[in-house]
């Protein structure tokens, strides 16, 4: 054995020796139990960065560890390749989207390899090949068959630099969440979804999902947004046809003193025919972002339509305003306002000078103080007519059976999920199915003519849609009547490719979209990756799940039984402002810095010229906070193991990972130890007899004790828990113990061997490359990754003394051993004489000793 460790030759041997074995090809004819386990695919940017590394070196030990205990384990890998980057990049570099992502997923599949990380390359898929798309476009048509795909105009989110619609959750602070631009609002026609057929399935769903993370499911709850309420007409004599509206306060129904209607509204419309100041806010209402974060932040303006509706109960007029803080395409673009109960109604009746009139009353009657704020409490109805008296729990369905029976309204159910919007318009992009004729109208492209491929000669200069601008690719003729017709030239949102790849991995038949393997394999056992996707992602792969189950595709009706959401990998942020006052980062390379004794950095300069630098914040690290460390150059630095180790030693996988240099050099020394260890001892010469059990030494037991306990402790943190960092401090400390280990008897040469043994087997998920060399040294022909999970001997655990902590009023003051099992007075006896303890009672007079048994002894003097 070679004495000192070289991570770079031993992992290029590790590799060789799995990909030659085809160790990681899954199998559905195994009789092993399936364990499938996955890590969101990437998009192929060009390079991994740590947040990559650090989401799949957690499903990669995981994946190793359910193989260890016996399990038939999937873990695919693939690129979740369409997207507006690679056409950014194509305008920027002249070079085509598809040239780009192939070469950066050819990079980006090296390095997943130099990681080790096990994957079955042989299920690896890109979703713009055209073998991927192509059943997505055959799925879309079936949809369309059954009324869950429809084309409408609507208001949208539109990217004017990326020119292309967003959905509401890619709208961060009112910018677009790729490229920043400020979002503008546009009315467009687009392909939708109907999510909202499934809101209440996926709403009950969620009580089943026992391994998903709370907070996800909370987040996800509150989007799909369940309500109960009452919508009810308020007739508009001048329109000739009612207001409708939904409300969940019907018991607040008498305190209407206005209606407010979206700017897109009907009322709304027919009022600017004839005001142009309204027509004027109508306009700037379409430049308006419709971002729900944004609309909570914006100034609520508004402007009198003039027009008047009539109340359902009183018969009263309410007037109509026009506000912007109301949207079309959010149940039915008009909203009753009651100022005195609900804040933003409140504040805009203030500031237009709108009557405010108080109906509900506390629980005894007495009037809250409306001249701040308005009184959002339910309790007692006054000033309401025949609905005097009755608490908000009983008017809601008194108020509602009235309107019942005059056919003004009826209670609904209604929820705050909208229609999945999947028209881009977009290149890099999955061609949306659709062929448009003047005599037959919109007509499905025929199955056998699938997929409906993207053009290569496409001219990517930001004006337009290339699909849009390129001569023939909308020219068609129509499958139906044979006229010349115009193909659809919108594109699938990539979320269309995202929400079900997880299937297409378990399935890969040519000539169908799944096949009976995907029931073996799904749905995914444990699946892992960042909680920004716990709204759009994971909504929409749950969403897709149900509608590949009801096609008859699949039979379960979720993708993801286990769900892990690792935190994101951190680090300082450096910088300085330049003359136009925006930030210049700097990374840790580009930097000298002062410490405090705890580590924590004070002050830094530039290496160039030494000129002082602002510490920022610990931030996500990024490319435009100059804050990533390249994966690649710590690889080729310290080898794969290091970065593994210290990414899962450094935080549990739910926290955020504070990246630390010197704790990547404490990962390359640990393993640069172990490697040590087992070097000294296959010195030595390898163990040649089995322990004898009964012959063992007080110490030989004691260390044996501690390696099934480790084992008990690791099985119990990786397993049960998923929390590696623990196991690994276990592992190291069991190290501590055998290098204090001298002895060469039999006995002692073999406890040696089985504690290495036993270190290398609960490393190897996490360490895989030094696992795989050290398990040959210590004696083995076959890998390290075939053995099975070190089991816990019982027998050693079982302790004849054990240890406890003393305290002398509270403060620690020693340790005594007892043997197991004594009673409080022989513990009593055995500290009360111990010589040194007494050191600290000094003659004393004991009021009182406790005993927590088998902890703890604290003598109160």
């Amino acid at each position: 054995m070679q004495e000192n460790y070289q991570p770079l030759m031993i992992e290029q041997e590790a590799q060789n020796a799995w990909e030659q074995s085809g160790v990681f090809k899954a199998s559905e004819s195994s009789e092993k139990t399936k364990y499938y386990c996955l890590s969101m695919f990437p998009y192929p940017s060009g390079k991994l960065h740590m947040g990559h590394v650090r989401n799949y070196t957690i499903g990669d030990v995981i994946s190793r560890y359910q193989r260890m205990l016996g399990k038939n384990v999937l873990q695919p890998m693939g690129w979740d390749a369409f997207g507006l980057p690679a056409e950014n990049a194509a305008m920027q570099n002249n070079v085509h989207p598809a040239d780009w992502t192939y070469s950066n997923i050819d990079y980006m599949r090296d390095q997943l390899k130099r990681l080790g990380f096990g994957y079955d390359w042989d299920r690896e898929i890109a979703t713009c090949d055209p073998s991927y798309y192509q059943w997505e476009q055959w799925f879309f048509l079936k949809l369309l068959e059954k009324g869950l795909v429809y084309k409408k105009t609507a208001p949208v989110n539109w990217c004017p630099n990326d020119m292309t619609v967003l959905a509401n959750e890619q709208v961060i602070d009112g910018c677009c969440w790729r490229c920043d631009t400020k979002v503008e609002r546009k009315e467009i026609a687009q392909w939708f979804l109907k999510i909202t057929a499934y809101g209440q399935e996926l709403l009950d769903a969620l009580e089943t999902l026992d391994g998903w993370p709370e907070q996800v499911k909370t987040m996800q709850t509150n989007w799909i947004g369940r309500s109960e309420g009452v919508e009810m007409d308020f007739a508009v004599p001048e329109l000739g046809e009612p207001v409708r509206i939904y409300t969940t306060r019907p018991d607040t129904l008498m305190g209407v003193t206005y209606l407010a209607v979206a700017a897109e509204h009907p009322l709304a419309l027919k009022a600017a025919e004839t005001n142009p100041d309204i027509a004027d806010f109508i306009n700037e209402c379409k430049m308006m972002e419709t971002s729900e974060a944004a609309m909570e932040t914006m100034e609520k303006r508004g402007i009198a339509s003039g027009i008047s509706a009539l109340h359902p109960i009183t018969g009263e007029a309410v007037p109509v305003w026009i506000a912007n803080f109301v949207l079309m395409g959010y149940g039915t673009g008009a909203v009753m306002a009651v100022p005195a109960h609900d804040q933003r109604d409140y504040e805009f009746a203030k500031k237009y000078g709108i009557a405010i009139k108080q109906v509900i009353f506390g629980k005894n009657g007495e009037a809250a103080d409306i001249t701040e704020q308005a009184y959002t409490i339910k309790g007692v109805l006054q000033n309401s007519a025949q609905f005097d008296d009755l608490t908000s729990e009983q008017a809601f369905g008194k108020i509602a059976g009235t309107l019942e029976q005059q056919g003004k309204g009826e209670r609904k159910v209604n929820f705050r999920l909208r229609d999945w919007g999947v028209s881009r318009q977009r290149y890099w992009g999955a061609p949306i199915p659709v062929i448009y004729c003047d005599d037959c109208g919109t007509v499905p492209v025929p199955e056998q003519d699938l997929p409906v491929t993207l053009p290569r000669d496409v001219v990517l200069d930001g004006s337009q849609s290339p699909l849009v601008a390129h001569p023939t690719f909308s020219k068609t003729t129509c499958p139906t009547c044979g006229k010349p017709a115009r193909r659809e030239t919108d594109t699938f949102d990539t979320f269309m490719e995202s929400s079900w790849y997880f299937a297409r991995f378990a399935s890969q038949p040519d000539t169908a979209m799944l096949d009976a393997n995907a029931n073996h394999w799904l749905p995914v056992d444990y699946y892992i990756g960042g909680i920004e996707h716990a709204i759009l992602h994971l909504l929409y792969s749950r969403f897709y799940t149900k509608l590949l189950r009801d096609e008859g595709l699949i039979t379960c009706g979720e993708p993801f039984k286990k769900l892990l959401t690792q935190g994101m990998v951190v680090a300082e942020t450096f910088y300085q402002l330049n003359d136009h006052g925006h930030k210049q980062y700097y990374n840790l390379t580009q930097v000298d810095v002062e410490c405090d004794k705890k580590g924590k950095i004070i002050s830094a300069k530039l290496k160039t010229d030494g000129s002082e630098v602002t510490v920022g914040h610990i931030e996500k690290m990024s490319k435009s906070k100059n804050n990533g460390v390249d994966p690649q150059v710590l690889i080729d630095q310290y080898g794969a193991d290091t970065v593994r180790l210290f990414i899962m030693f450094a935080a549990p996988p739910e926290q955020s990972l504070a990246w630390s240099d010197s704790g990547v050099e404490g990962a390359f020394r640990f393993l640069k130890r172990l490697w040590r260890q087992v070097h000294l001892h296959v010195s030595a010469g390898l163990a040649t007899t089995p322990i004898d059990k009964a012959a063992l030494t007080a110490e030989q037991r004691t260390v044996r004790r501690q390696l099934h306990q480790t084992i008990q402790k690791v099985s119990h943190d990786v397993g049960v828990r998923t929390i590696f960092n623990t196991a690994i401090a276990a592992n190291m400390e069991l190290i501590n113990t055998l290098s204090k280990f001298s002895d060469e008897s039999a006995n002692g040469k073999a406890i040696s061997q089985e504690v290495l043994e036993a270190i290398v087997l609960m490393l190897s998920p996490i360490v895989p490359h030094i696992c795989h060399s050290l398990w040959q040294e210590l004696g083995h022909g076959k890998a390290v990754m075939s053995e099975a999970w070190p089991e816990v001997d019982g027998s050693a655990l079982i302790q004849d003394e054990l240890e406890m902590m003393v305290q002398v009023n509270g403060k620690l003051r020693g340790k005594i051993a007892v043997p197991v099992g004594a009673s409080n007075d022989d513990v009593q006896a055995v500290v009360l004489a111990d010589g040194h303890i007494q050191h600290f009672i000094d003659g004393a007079a004991i009021k009182k000793v406790i005993v927590v048994p088998n902890k703890l002894v604290n003598i109160v003097i």
